[in-house]
């Protein structure tokens, strides 16, 4: 068994010393405002330094109980020594050469290791899987649109609502989170459709309405679905829609896309969380957990799918040998550990989110696998409140708990994998106070 101990020198619980923003981090904010895109969404003034393990330490010297991981991505705690020293040592020997037209050990090597995880079956000769490598989840949701449309010679795609695959165009399409990232930026691509997610109510209008009326299924080359839904709210599916979806592909000649970057490498309790319902999709895309914060990302397809040739697709960056040092390393601990350690703090966490929901009902019962947990806020009507969920995540920064929203009222617990009882503890603790403050 790995001992999850990272030798760190922060504190290992929040220790605000300054008012927040400090006067160093409202510096960078306004430096920031003058050069920086409009676009990008800062919920709260953090303006960080340093991190280790689950905590981070900002620019005045505050320090933080991250239950972000930089939105589900360092999955084994900050600067792990591990990674850090790979990505030392592959940085010392070769930065990059471009996977694209030449060869490497590193992009070669966690090509085998994640191919012989994929959950595809086993071919009697040959591997399981063929592996593409992209720099982020919304170049691998692109790949995956490529080669689905590419293999099956259809055109049509599937999504669900409160899904998210990311901002570039073909993935912005698929995205049907929020209007914003939307909202300016049409035409998007044509021929995506949009349906509810995670209960057989969906489906069966799938079925019964669109295939019968305006989606033929055989012009449908895939459906994209996160086995548990990421920024949508953390949901969960219901029992047998995921079994249910893969045998209505199978059905139609339309192939199944699941979208692990967020519910993958860990997260869950299981290296992928399409796991749990023990489905086979036919093409798999991966990103944030997989290199514990280096750019890095991954489609994982059938071998027989992933026949496009030479020139087809490609990526100058994708595979880079140092984020590949970074994934191998991320990848052993994850099994020597981290996975195991995810579900057992994940029942931890979702045991004391019960206990809170019981004593305020302003708080749903929370939803989630793993350390992929999330609860809703209610206003005094039992209506969704965001406006009370986005109080509560600013008053937890203020009081040193790093938190981030989803879906239209929710709170995603989405730590490092590396996590304790203690910080879990300490995180509870920090809600409990807060919530017997609610305005």
């Amino acid at each position: 068994m790995l001992s999850i101990s990272t030798g760190q020198t922060l504190p290992q619980v929040p220790r605000i010393i300054t008012p927040l923003p400090g006067p160093r981090a409202q510096e960078l904010i306004e430096r920031d405002r003058a050069v920086s895109s409009p676009s990008y969404t800062r919920g709260y003034p953090l303006v960080v330094a340093r991190g280790e393990g689950s905590t981070i330490e900002d620019v005045d010297g505050n320090v933080f109980l991250d239950l972000t991981a930089g939105i589900a991505v360092t999955a084994t705690g900050h600067a792990h020594p591990q990674v850090v020293r790979a990505i030392a040592e592959q940085a010392s020997q070769l930065i990059h050469m471009s996977g694209t037209d030449f060869y490497y050990a590193p992009m070669v090597e966690l090509a085998e290791m994640l191919a012989e995880r994929a959950p595809f079956p086993k071919p009697e000769q040959g591997a399981r899987a063929r592996v593409f490598f992209t720099n982020s989840g919304a170049e691998s949701t692109e790949g995956a649109i490529k080669l689905a449309r590419y293999y099956t010679g259809r055109s049509r795609l599937i999504a669900f609502l409160g899904g998210f695959h990311g901002r570039t165009y073909g993935a912005m399409s698929l995205t049907g989170s929020k209007a914003v990232q939307r909202k300016g930026f049409g035409p998007l691509l044509p021929g995506v459709t949009h349906i509810p997610y995670g209960t057989h109510a969906s489906l069966d209008y799938l079925e019964k309405n669109l295939f019968t009326s305006i989606v033929p299924p055989e012009e449908v080359a895939a459906v994209i679905v996160e086995p548990i839904q990421g920024e949508g709210g953390y949901i969960v599916p219901e029992d047998g829609f995921l079994e249910r979806l893969r045998q209505i592909c199978d059905r139609h000649g339309i192939l199944m896309i699941v979208d692990e970057v967020q519910s993958g490498m860990g997260r869950t309790g299981k290296l992928l969380a399409i796991e749990h319902w023990g489905v086979m999709p036919d093409i798999v895309t991966l990103a944030k957990g997989i290199a514990s914060g280096l750019p890095l990302g991954a489609i994982l397809a059938r071998p027989e799918l992933m026949t496009w040739p030479p020139g087809s697709h490609a990526s100058t960056f994708g595979g880079n040998p140092v984020a590949c040092a970074a994934g191998k390393v991320t990848l052993e601990l994850l099994e020597e550990g981290l996975i195991e350690n995810a579900r057992h703090r994940g029942e931890e966490l979702l045991c004391g989110l019960t206990q809170l929901a019981q004593k305020c009902d302003r708080v749903s019962l929370p939803r989630g696998k793993g350390l992929m947990v999330a609860i809703d806020l209610f206003d005094d009507d039992g209506n969704l409140d965001p406006n009370l969920r986005n109080w509560l995540v600013d008053e937890a920064f203020c009081r040193g708990l790093l938190l981030l929203g989803c879906g239209k009222a929710a709170i995603r617990f989405c730590p490092p994998l590396i996590i304790t009882s203690e910080q879990i503890q300490v995180a509870l603790d920090i809600l409990a106070q807060l919530l017997t403050e609610i305005p």
